[in-house]
């Protein structure tokens, strides 16, 4: 009974992450730059209940055996630097970036930074 509820319990903890995941790429998407993320997921361990090749009867045996699952975590949260849409603001200084990655490099007292998106002064 308690590793049922465990169970249910890791699918309910991986699908709370699914949704802040979610919620946070509905939040900021109209940031300008920002690249949503990823939910991915992993099994838990399997235990194995009965082995293949298990007798059944005397005459026969459990061709694959039983293996239970004690449920699912969230892995990672993965970035995604898919090209994004570009709109047209008006302004001369602003610009977007085509290509792969979409990053420029940016100098400003003797640090390098990579930027996906910034504001451009005369």
């Amino acid at each position: 009974m308690m590793r049922s509820l465990w169970t249910a319990a890791t699918g309910m903890i991986a699908q709370q992450f699914h949704i802040d995941t979610i919620s946070n790429n509905l939040a900021n998407v109209n940031t300008t730059g920002f690249k949503k993320n990823r939910a991915d997921f992993e099994d838990l361990v399997y235990q194995h209940q009965v082995l293949a090749g298990t007798p059944a009867t005397s005459v026969s045996e459990i061709p694959t055996g039983v293996n239970v699952g004690h449920g699912v975590r969230a892995a990672a949260s993965q970035k995604l630097f898919e090209i994004g849409s570009f709109q047209a603001t008006g302004n001369k200084l602003d610009m977007a970036i085509t290509g792969e990655m979409g990053f420029f490099k940016s100098r400003c007292q003797m640090e390098v930074s990579l930027l996906r998106e910034t504001d451009l002064l005369r």
